[in-house]
C-alpha cells in the first residue's frame, strides 16, 4: 500500500511538472552536477520482484547525479493500465530509448519478458560495446521468445544459431547465468572479501576487507567463470550461531553475523560476487561488464 501511495503521489507531481498536451514520462531523470561524471549518462534499468530495484535504483541515481556529476535516468517496469510502477509486470520497461545517449547500462532486472520495440534498445547498446553493470538477478535478467529469445537466461542454439549466446545475456556479457543460492536463501548472507590481486584496481579504491556486506546469500557461479574475467570481491558466507529462529525474520542476514569457517564447503572455494569481464555480442564493438 505503501509503495503504491508513494508511486501515485510522484506520478502525480511528475504530471503537475508538465507543459500542456505533453505525454506524461514513466521514468525519472536526475541532472548531474559538477563532479567527474558531468556529461555522462547513466541508464539505470529497474525490473524484480524480489530486491525492490524500484526503490534501490532511484536512491542510487539520486547520488550518482547529486555527488557524482552523472546524469542519471531509472527506467521502471510499468503496468500499462494504470501507469503505476509494478515490479510484478515483466513485459513493459518504458524510457529504455535512453540507452541511445547513455555511456553505461546499470540493469537490475530479473526474468524479464519485453516486447522488440522495448528490447532493440538493449541490443543496440550491447552492438555498441558500451559498458555494463549487472546487480543481482542480471545473471538471469531476461525469460525471452521470439526474436531476442537468444537473450533468456536458459537459451539453447538450435543448428547452431547464435551458439556464443548459450545461457543467454547473462553468460555472454556477464559472464554466468542463473546456477544456485550458494548460501541459504534468507537464512545466510554475504561478507565481500578482497580477491587476491585485485587489491590496486581502481574500482576498489577505498574500499577494504569486510567494508562490503548484505544481507543476501551468496550466488553460485561456476569457476573459472568465462574469458577474461577478473575477480574483484569475493563472498564470504556468514551464518547466525545457535538454533535457526522461526520468528526472526532477520535471522543470519545482519551485520553481526559471522562467516562460516574458511574450511567449510561454503567459503570453500570462496565465490566471487563482483568481477570484470569483456564482452563482444554477434555484429557489435568490444566493451566491459
Amino acid at each position: 500500500m505503501i509503495r503504491n501511495i508513494i508511486a501515485i503521489a510522484g506520478a502525480c507531481f511528475a504530471m503537475a511538472s508538465l507543459q500542456a498536451g505533453e505525454d506524461p514520462k514513466q521514468w525519472v531523470t536526475y541532472d548531474g552536477f559538477d563532479g567527474p561524471g558531468a556529461g555522462k549518462h547513466i541508464v539505470l534499468i529497474a525490473g524484480d520482484e524480489e530486491y525492490r530495484s524500484e526503490e534501490a535504483l532511484p536512491q542510487l541515481g539520486k547520488i550518482l547525479a547529486t555527488q557524482h556529476g552523472f546524469k542519471c535516468t531509472v527506467v521502471f517496469p510499468i503496468d500499462p493500465k494504470t501507469g503505476i510502477i509494478q515490479p510484478n509486470n515483466r513485459s513493459n520497461i518504458p524510457g529504455l530509448e535512453n540507452l541511445e545517449t547513455a555511456d553505461l547500462m546499470f540493469i537490475a532486472t530479473r526474468f524479464r519478458s519485453l516486447p522488440d520495440h522495448q528490447m532493440k534498445h538493449i541490443d543496440a547498446f550491447l552492438k555498441a560495446g558500451k559498458p555494463v553493470i549487472g546487480m543481482r538477478t542480471a545473471t538471469h535478467a531476461f525469460n525471452m521468445k521470439g526474436n531476442y529469445g537468444r537473450y533468456s537466461f536458459n537459451y539453447r542454439s538450435k543448428d547452431g544459431e547464435h551458439e556464443e549466446w548459450t545461457q543467454g545475456f547473462g553468460r555472454l556479457v556477464l559472464g554466468e547465468t542463473w546456477i544456485n543460492h550458494h548460501g541459504a536463501h534468507k537464512h545466510q548472507a554475504c561478507r565481500g572479501v578482497i580477491a587476491g590481486g585485485a587489491e590496486s584496481n581502481p574500482i576498489l579504491r577505498g574500499i577494504n576487507d569486510g567494508d562490503v556486506w548484505g544481507p543476501t546469500d551468496v550466488y553460485g557461479v561456476r569457476l573459472p567463470l568465462p574469458g577474461d574475467s577478473k575477480h574483484l570481491i569475493l563472498g564470504q558466507v556468514t551464518e547466525r550461531a545457535g538454533e535457526y529462529d522461526s520468528e526472526d525474520r532477520f535471522f543470519g542476514m545482519r551485520p553481526s553475523d559471522k562467516p562460516l569457517p574458511s574450511t567449510h564447503k561454503k567459503n570453500n572455494p570462496l565465490m566471487p560476487v563482483a568481477w570484470l569481464k569483456s564482452y563482444q555480442v554477434g555484429g557489435g564493438k568490444k566493451g566491459t561488464a
